[in-house]
């Protein structure tokens, strides 16, 4: 890689401020915490058994597939920045600065939007409701508290995602034995055959959350300069990782299909619910009409466990934060977007202005959402995973490509690994996220929260990436003078 050199502008200053402080186990966790989203289980559970199917289905034309594009990219371009210095090679700087907006900006839309709501469900689900004024709250409260969290220097930040690995080991861990516990004591919930059977209906639903659970492998790559032997550990990592995931992923959706009634799983509370459900052999009872008590040791296991899901929704968007923050700081520097941004801590190395900007935008984004919604917590979380979902995925489609692009254009590149079947792999990727975002913006089938409301729905979607591309141009804009400065430099 010493001979390609592909970022400029304020960088190569800031860059010094780095420090080695990722080993494999690290990134290892790190993407095991980055790939089990707790938020997405219970809308792949609502769908019913053929979830499952669906599952295992794009595990093999998907999950792999974009496995070996990231890992290839990852290992011939290690390069802080990961996603942005792979399409600025490709595209250009211009093409590159707007994607990258698109990724980081969908991270403070996650956090203020489905990971907030979860957190403040969890809360109210378990201890005692909030009120709409406590809502606000509670949401701010964790918002910052990630904030936090990602400011704190990668020595001592990476130990989040690190902790979050471990707690969705554990809870999903607890949560599958006591699946088991309550099955012998109580029964489970008839599943057929036919239910597992996989429907065009079912794949629309599917996909998108489906595929969202399985990104996140490209995250490491932001941070390369600060991982050690980023050649060696990106492959181990993705490997470890994926396989872990896809196992921790799959088990607790069955636990919730043999607990719960199909009719009442739901997007947002269908591991909540479940989860409250099966803790009633430790002590509590279920009503005729599906009402949960808890009581006794169920109660004090009930509340650890809702401890365990805020912790792990939290390290979620933090573990994607530490990544998304980095690419964008990089490319600020680079000048793709305002020089301001593109400073690092001298005493953390870490993108502490994009970190504070990231964390504004989500209290925005909650304190509207909360009101829009009147708060609605089903109907916010809906819209908010959506659009979360398709900002990240219109960024793909430019990230993607960038592997058979860079195959034609650096030929000479020494590729650690290569990506078998490149065109199919590109395919198969790109297509399948492209085919996410337009059924996310005009889907064939509203959801049920938005039933009868297409307009309303569809403007929750196309007014904010209207935005957020509007911003990406700006941020370009804005970066001029860092340009500027390259091409007076290079000439004289």
């Amino acid at each position: 890689m010493s001979e390609v050199q592909p970022l400029s502008g304020n960088w190569l200053g800031e860059r010094t401020h780095l420090r080695k402080s990722l080993r494999r186990v690290d990134v290892t966790f790190y993407l095991l915490c980055t790939l089990v989203g707790l938020d997405t289980i219970g809308s792949v559970a609502a769908n019913g058994p053929q979830g499952l199917v669906w599952m295992v289905i794009l595990a093999v034309v998907f999950f792999v597939p974009y496995g070996f594009l990231t890992t290839e990219l990852g290992t011939a371009f290690p390069v802080e920045g990961g996603p942005y210095v792979w399409t600025k090679l490709a595209f250009g700087r211009l093409a590159a600065g707007v994607n990258q907006v698109l990724y980081w900006l969908s991270n403070p839309l996650w956090m203020g939007g489905t990971l907030a709501i979860i957190a403040v469900t969890t809360f109210e689900t378990f201890f005692l409701p909030l009120g709409m004024v406590g809502k606000h709250i509670a949401g701010l409260a964790f918002i910052w508290t990630g904030v936090l969290a990602v400011a704190a220097s990668l020595r001592i930040g990476k130990w989040v995602p690190i902790a979050g690995a471990f707690a969705r080991i554990v809870l999903l861990g607890f949560f599958m034995v006591s699946v088991v516990v309550y099955a012998v004591k109580n029964g489970v919930q008839p599943l057929s055959g036919g239910d597992f059977v996989p429907t065009w209906t079912g794949f629309v639903a599917l996909v998108p959350v489906l595929i969202f659970n399985y990104v996140g492998f490209e995250l490491p790559s932001t941070a390369t300069e600060e991982m050690t032997d980023p050649q060696r550990t990106v492959p181990f990592a993705i490997l470890r990782a994926g396989m872990a995931a896809f196992l921790l992923y799959g088990g607790p959706i069955l636990g919730i299909l043999l607990v719960v009634p199909a009719s009442r799983i739901q997007g947002l509370g269908g591991f909540i619910d479940a989860a409250k459900q099966v803790l009633t052999v430790y002590g509590g009872s279920v009503a005729a009409d599906g009402t949960v008590t808890l009581t006794g040791a169920g109660a004090v296991l009930g509340s650890v466990c809702a401890a365990g899901l805020i912790i792990g929704v939290l390290t979620s968007g933090v573990s994607w934060a530490i990544g998304a923050h980095r690419a964008q700081a990089v490319a600020c520097a680079d000048g793709a977007g305002p020089a301001y941004l593109g400073r690092l801590s001298p005493r953390h190395g870490t993108p502490v202005r994009v970190n504070v900007l990231s964390g504004l935008l989500a209290s925005v984004v909650l304190v509207t959402a909360l009101n829009l919604s009147g708060g609605d917590s089903e109907k916010y979380f809906t819209a908010g995973l959506a659009l979360v979902i398709s900002t990240t995925f219109i960024s793909y489609l430019l990230t993607f490509p960038s592997m058979l692009v860079l195959r034609r254009r650096m030929p000479d590149v020494e590729r650690p690994f290569r990506a078998p079947f490149a065109v199919l792999t590109t395919i198969l990727t790109t297509g399948l996220v492209a085919f996410t975002v337009v059924v996310l913006i005009w889907p064939p089938e509203l959801p049920s929260a938005f039933e009868g409301e297409r307009t309303q729905y569809t403007l929750s979607q196309v007014v904010p990436l209207l935005i957020v591309l509007g911003i990406g141009f700006l941020f370009y804009a804005l970066g001029s003078p860092t340009r500027a400065r390259d091409v007076t430099s290079a000439s004289a």
